[in-house]
């Protein structure tokens, strides 16, 4: 089995949000909370998501996309 991770950043709108919605439903799982700060003009958010992928292993290069 493969344990691959992601973490997903960017300001802090729906089109973030679409993002995760979209690779949750995709099968991949928040990983504990989300982070959170401020540039000093719009807030950043960022999330990392894990998903595991069976009858495969670890190898490099892995394009996630694919997942």
């Amino acid at each position: 089995m493969l344990k691959l991770y992601r973490f997903i950043s960017g300001p802090d709108d729906k089109d973030f949000c679409m993002r995760i919605t979209d690779l949750i439903n995709k099968g991949w799982e928040l990983h504990h909370g989300p982070t959170l700060t401020f540039n000093g003009t719009s807030c950043i958010v960022g999330q990392a998501l894990t998903k595991e992928v069976v009858n495969e292993t670890y190898s490099t290069p892995i394009d996630l996309t694919k997942y």
